[in-house]
């Protein structure tokens, strides 16, 4: 028997697609003339093997890159995660402002407040998620109320889950 994967559109919120749940994927409207953009989102690994997000696409913008943000002697730096980044087995991984988020490079039109947009994500081993992203206004918050209920902090994280 083969397996196939996959791919389905998600509804803006929560979806499943195998041992991964991605939550909450949204992006900030960019001002006129912008040439980039960054999306954030949430993705929980319940299965008991680590993942990979390996690369995304999508038509705003002519690529997309999965960036990080550390912060060394007072200085913040971005750097591009060429190899993707690991979804460790029960953990989450939070894409946030000023942490962990996926950009979109040479937008092909600004991102307007209300607007919402596909995302294709590709896992190594879950293979491709759909997922519709909305969009806040410049500067704004995440425009689900859960985000802001449940972040304790500001920037991207991986966090252990016990079970």
């Amino acid at each position: 028997m083969t397996a196939l994967a996959v791919t389905r559109p998600a509804i803006a919120g929560d979806i499943k697609v195998g041992s991964l749940i991605v939550e909450n994927p949204w992006a900030r409207a960019t001002p006129k003339g912008a040439k980039v953009g960054a999306g954030y989102l949430s993705i929980f690994n319940i299965g008991k093997v680590d993942d990979r997000l390996i690369s995304a696409t999508t038509d705003i913008s002519k690529s997309v890159e999965i960036h990080s943000v550390s912060m060394t002697n007072g200085i913040m730096k971005m750097r591009k995660l060429s190899d993707g980044l690991a979804i460790k087995s029960k953990n989450l991984v939070d894409f946030k402002p000023g942490g962990y988020h996926l950009m979109f490079i040479d937008l092909k039109a600004r991102l307007k407040k209300e607007q919402s947009f596909n995302v294709t994500l590709k896992f190594e081993k879950t293979g491709e998620i759909d997922v519709l992203f909305l969009t806040s206004g410049i500067g704004g918050k995440s425009p689900y109320p859960s985000e802001e209920e449940t972040s304790g902090s500001n920037s991207g994280s991986q966090s252990g889950q016990s079970n």
